[in-house]
């Protein structure tokens, strides 16, 4: 564990030095350039490791966090389905893997900076290494990308992947339910299909990927389950009831079978939680 007491080579963004890890937050959120957010995620990730960033939050989170001119996001009923037979099918789904990517950068970054007062330190080194992840999947999706003569920003993106943060801006335990929860783990039900179909077409190097990116997020849906049940703990609610409720209430959506029952399980999201509501 990191000592809290001595603080030493802080963060520097912009020539302004960053001493907490609220401050380094706020500052992956208010980097447009892709390649600037991941390596200031990747920054606050060495600080927090090296104890250079102290556990404070001094500063607000904002609504909106700063993203580039590209891509073109439009709403998800305009978005084609992306068909893998050819080249340029495969680029369309790896660059909408790689924006999913991008959001959840921000998504980790908001979510410490927002609410990490809220909970003891070792919940910030949980979504440290969560941000260090989704920086690091960023990364070798955009160098896929690259390598196949595309680049992140060339295709049109999804609108809509910052939704869930708005609506849960309010309150913690709505965000832990909604985001890992619920999203991260439709991510574990639906992967392992779309390696399969990467494979079936020959690209074995996007399916690779995808594989070490399907393995980190069992983790990350493990760390919301823990975080969520802590915090029901502390509120003395049950966790099952409660994230039942705020999925009802918070989610605009449904869930939607077939699921990872196993991969869920692995992670804490035993079906107790969802089987009843899907």
């Amino acid at each position: 564990m990191q000592n809290n007491m001595t603080v030493a080579a802080p963060m520097m963004v912009d020539g302004k030095l960053l001493s907490t890890v609220g401050e380094a937050a706020l500052a992956v959120l208010s980097a447009a350039d892709p390649d600037e957010k991941r390596r200031r995620a990747r920054a606050l990730a060495r600080g927090w490791r090296r104890g250079s960033l102290a556990h404070a939050f001094p500063c607000a989170m904002p609504d909106q966090p700063a993203w580039p001119d590209q891509p073109i996001l439009q709403p998800p009923g305009r978005m084609k389905r992306r068909k893998l037979g050819s080249e340029h099918g495969r680029i369309a789904l790896i660059h909408a893997l790689a924006h999913i990517e991008f959001v959840a950068i921000d998504l980790a970054a908001d979510l410490i900076g927002r609410f990490g007062s809220e909970f003891p330190r070792q919940f910030c080194d949980d979504w440290v290494a969560v941000l260090a992840d989704e920086a690091m999947h960023f990364a070798i999706l955009n160098r896929r990308l690259h390598s196949l003569g595309s680049h992140y920003g060339a295709l049109p993106a999804h609108a809509g992947l910052w939704d869930s943060a708005a609506h849960t801006s309010d309150d913690a335990l709505a965000r832990l339910a909604i985001v890992p929860m619920v999203l991260e783990a439709r991510g574990l039900d639906v992967t392992p299909a779309t390696i399969e179909r990467f494979e079936a077409v020959g690209d074995s190097v996007t399916a690779r990927l995808l594989t070490r990116i399907y393995t980190d997020e069992i983790r990350h849906v493990s760390a919301g389950t823990i975080w969520f049940q802590w915090m029901c703990d502390e509120r003395r609610i049950p966790a099952i009831e409660s994230w039942q409720n705020i999925v009802k209430q918070r989610f605009r959506g449904e869930l939607k079978p077939p699921f990872n029952d196993s991969a869920r399980r692995r992670a804490g999201l035993t079906q107790d939680f969802y089987a009843l509501i899907a």
